[in-house]
């Protein structure tokens, strides 16, 4: 039999309120919170690179964003418990994490002894971040979940989140805290009485090939396992994205308005206006089957877009929905320039994992059903 062995790169037989952050100025008024040590020398630095950075403009004199780029990083949507309120992190903790990310990177690439035992060598395979399995059902020839530290106006961050003191999010309004269950709107809420397996529309929006793993998409974006990689196309009155990860295409409407015909469209309803430098896309009417951490029907997303540099473009969120949080909170990252071009992601392509869960769900009934009714089973 044979197996992918994840650590290395073969095919091996086994035996066996106002949150906004400007781009690169950040003081703890800006944030509403007090936690942000030593926001004024990354203020002083980021003055000092916009001042030499003349933006990038396209043919009708708008700010370009065109071009490939990727959020793969080591840091995370939510922040590490271990960093407590700290937005960023020490030159040790860099050395650290990142270093970590290489050994893993070096041993996952070197060439696995057929004879290994397949359960050792899998028990080294988690990412970080990843915790949990995701990443070990992966050959690490395929994974991107990021070498480096996010970092900020040249800061690393702890967290993508800046508005909440722990740089998670919040509590919700009745005072629960938010599950991994529910978080990126993979799986659709199931009628009663309905089962997961009992037909396509009860598996996940991923596994259907219709949205992409987590919230790959968006909005918020936010980097995955692997394939956060991102193409932008710019016209005078949209930018699309096109994101690598299950295809997804995000069209942000320049100047135009929402839509007032009750379609909740995939990804939601986007349209942009510019405010000097910074693209502002705000994002309603979400697909019922699209949650984001239990928020959904009366969910907005505002991002902002700002060419900071050749190679960075500042992105920061804000996320309300008053329904289920009390106040609005949101955070910042930058893209950087991805490596190459975006790759068709045939998602459905030899792809039998729905087709083969559909039918062992239809097997396991089968066995139920003649082990209560022996005289079906006899015919």
């Amino acid at each position: 039999m044979v197996k992918f062995l994840v650590r290395g790169r073969h095919l091996v037989k086994s035996r066996s309120g106002s949150l906004w952050l400007q781009p690169a100025i950040y003081t703890s008024a800006l944030l509403g919170l007090s936690v942000l040590a030593g926001s004024a020398s990354a203020a002083d630095q980021s003055g000092k690179d916009e001042a030499k950075y003349t933006v990038s403009r396209n043919m009708w004199g708008q700010p370009n964003f065109e071009g490939n780029w990727t959020n793969s990083s080591l840091t995370r949507l939510e922040r590490d418990p271990a960093f407590g309120s700290r937005v960023e992190m020490t030159p040790g903790e860099v050395k650290r994490l990142e270093g970590e990310r290489q050994a893993l990177v070096a041993e996952q690439g070197a060439r696995t002894d057929p004879d290994a035992n397949i359960d050792e060598v899998n028990g080294s395979c988690e990412v970080k971040g990843y915790t949990g399995g995701p990443a070990c059902g992966y050959n690490g020839a395929w994974t991107d979940p990021g070498d480096t530290v996010m970092r900020v106006a040249g800061k690393a961050r702890t967290s993508f989140i800046t508005s909440t003191p722990d740089g998670r999010v919040p509590d919700t309004k009745a005072g629960v805290k938010v599950t991994q269950i529910g978080r990126s709107g993979a799986v659709r809420p199931l009628p009663p009485g309905v089962a997961q397996n009992d037909n396509p529309e009860g598996r996940s929006l991923g596994e259907r090939c219709i949205m992409s793993f987590g919230f790959s998409s968006g909005p918020v974006m936010q980097p995955q396992l692997y394939n956060s990689n991102y193409q932008f196309v710019q016209t005078k009155d949209e930018l699309a994205i096109h994101v690598e990860m299950v295809h997804d295409v995000r069209h942000i409407r320049i100047g135009g308005k929402h839509r007032n015909d009750g379609v909740r469209p995939w990804m939601g309803d986007s349209v942009g206006w510019w405010e000097g430098n910074t693209l502002v896309a705000e994002t309603i009417n979400f697909h019922p089957e699209q949650r984001f951490f239990g928020a959904g029907e009366s969910l907005k997303v505002t991002e902002r877009f700002t060419r900071v540099a050749p190679d960075r473009i500042h992105y920061a969120f804000k996320v309300e929905d008053p329904k289920v949080w009390a106040e609005p909170w949101g955070g910042e990252y930058e893209f950087g320039p991805a490596k190459g071009q975006i790759y068709e992601y045939a998602c459905h392509e030899g792809n039998y994992g729905l087709e083969n869960i559909l039918a062992g769900a239809r097997g396991e009934e089968r066995e139920a059903n003649s082990a209560s009714s022996p005289s079906l089973s006899a015919r």
